[in-house]
């Protein structure tokens, strides 16, 4: 009886402290969101003398000048025209690869899948060396077409690994009975395996489009300084001037670089929950 009469006690003590956490946690995300946009409306005087007022006025020069100085607009479309094709590449790849690691039932499938998964051991910089002289044995040196090729390579172990998960969980019997009405390996994939996988391809196209858009070192090095061809993230410590920092100006330009991130991800976020709920309706 005392047992059953601790256990509203316990269930109410354990909500209000994981309802603490989350209250906690939910600040320590939004505090330094505020401190981050109220900011990119400031002069460094007024970042340092009232770092979490409200600005006196809402002066977009800052963005105005951010864009201008590491020609931002530029440097957004080369980051989007970089990142799109990295994924549609690490898709062809990636799909073809788990449909046939799923539909392995053999050692031999599971070693192959071992070692796609060994690509998590490998850090990107023990790479880089390799992948300088490999771009430039090539001539793709100083060329956005290297990065378009080398991010699907990075981006393929988790890729992998999380669609032969999705694909590994779908029915035989659905396959069995496309095969039975004469559809060829290529339409068992188009027509069975992709519609139900949505979520995973949702999931491996957010997670990819983060690490793909984010990626500094490999383009720093791999474009170069070529203007017309750098990526945003290699854009933006141009803002930084030997005179000093407007800190203003450099968080202006972050936040206007983080929309794009933003957008992608509640399309993909609401594709991932329509998928997984009309999955659940028709189960």
């Amino acid at each position: 009886m005392a047992r059953t009469a601790l256990r509203p006690l316990r269930d109410r003590v354990g909500s209000i402290t994981s309802g603490a956490l989350a209250w906690i946690y939910c600040a320590l995300l939004v505090v330094p969101l505020y401190y981050f946009v109220v900011s990119s409306f400031k002069d460094n005087e007024q970042i340092f003398e009232s770092p979490l007022a409200l600005p006196g006025t809402w002066d977009f020069s800052n963005f105005g000048t951010a864009i201008d100085q590491a020609e931002l607009v530029l440097a957004v479309a080369n980051s989007v025209i970089t990142t799109v094709a990295a994924l549609v590449l690490t898709l062809l790849l990636a799909l073809p690869a788990s449909f046939a690691l799923a539909r392995s039932n053999g050692r031999l499938g599971r070693f192959v899948e071992n070692i796609f998964a060994l690509g998590f051991l490998i850090p990107s910089f023990a790479a880089l060396f390799p992948t300088f002289l490999l771009a430039a044995a090539l001539g793709l040196f100083h060329s956005r077409t290297f990065v378009v090729f080398l991010l699907p390579a990075t981006a393929l172990p988790l890729s992998i690994v999380i669609l032969t998960s999705f694909m590994r969980a779908i029915p035989r019997e659905l396959e069995e009975a496309a095969s039975m009405d004469g559809a060829s390996a290529l339409q068992v994939l188009r027509q069975v395996y992709l519609p139900i996988c949505v979520p995973g391809i949702a999931t491996v196209l957010l997670l990819n489009f983060l690490s793909f858009w984010n990626a500094y070192l490999y383009p720093l090095i791999l474009i170069g300084p070529d203007t017309a061809q750098r990526t945003i993230q290699v854009a933006l410590p141009t803002l930084k001037v030997d005179a000093g920092t407007d800190y203003g100006v450099l968080m202006a330009g972050t936040l206007f670089t983080l929309l794009p991130v933003y957008l992608v991800y509640t399309v993909l976020q609401r594709q991932m929950q329509r998928a997984l709920i009309s999955g659940a309706v028709k189960g």
